[in-house]
């Protein structure tokens, strides 16, 4: 039986890591039939080699790969080493995302491009260097990592919401073209989770959702039937936006 190699971009912390751990779990308990291998990248090498620690750990075959999503040579570069390591990827998780606060008087040109960038364009960039073969092999799973900002307006918050914004027009662009090609297109759009970019903030952690439960959406996602596809998932604390 084929395993599945599953891409995880910003697999170095928070909700990425968790995925990543999450899914070598479920390749251990069977949901994920033949086993997993999972192609780790992010731009903080010491961490990622913590976190494929752990997914060995766990029960599958992980390996990394230093990338910088704002740079379209470095994701190419890592796109030729996905295709050599393995099967050709049964999903990718487009988890790679940054935050920059900043209204309109606040945010110039550069710091909008910046969020386009990372937020936008690098998933744009690993999709378009994959799909191909994921179009030759008649499968694939495409999951963006988006946020309840890809839906909704916020105050001080203009650039992420519009790279959001963007990229879930992207995503259901994407959808529509691919789905007669048996290639699954998936938003997640999780509010407000603890991870660390909410270090130093004054908010109770208990106001804010596990990693790990965004994660567990996204195994349920990939490991549903291929003759099923979960278009959106909207997660927000219980208590509400913040």
């Amino acid at each position: 039986m084929e395993s599945s190699h599953i891409v995880i971009t910003g697999a170095s912390q928070g909700i990425g890591a968790a995925t990543a751990i999450a899914l070598a779990r479920a390749a251990k308990e069977g949901r994920l039939p033949g086993g997993a291998h999972l192609s780790l990248l992010a731009r903080n090498r010491a961490n990622l080699e913590r976190v494929a620690s752990a997914c060995r750990q766990a029960g599958a075959d992980a390996r990394i790969a230093e990338c910088d999503m704002t740079r379209p040579n470095e994701v190419h570069a890592a796109a030729r080493s996905i295709l050599e390591y393995g099967p050709v990827p049964t999903a990718i998780v487009h988890n790679a995302g940054v935050f920059a606060p900043g209204g309109i008087q606040d945010v110039d040109e550069a710091a909008l491009q910046s969020q386009l960038d990372i937020n936008l364009l690098g998933a744009f960039r690993l999709t378009r260097a994959l799909l191909p073969a994921m179009r030759a092999e008649g499968r694939g799973h495409v999951l963006f990592m988006n946020s309840v900002a890809g839906i909704k307006g916020y105050p001080g918050g203009l650039a992420y919401c519009t790279s959001k914004h963007a990229l879930m027009g992207f995503a259901r662009a994407l959808r529509e073209e691919l789905k007669q090609e048996s290639i699954r297109v998936t938003s997640i759009l999780p509010g407000a989770t603890y991870t660390p970019t909410w270090d130093g903030a004054d908010v109770e952690e208990e106001r804010l959702m596990p990693p790990e439960d965004i994660a567990e959406a996204v195994v349920s996602a990939i490991t549903m039937s291929p003759r099923s596809v979960v278009e959106e998932i909207l997660i927000r604390p219980q208590h509400g936006d913040l």
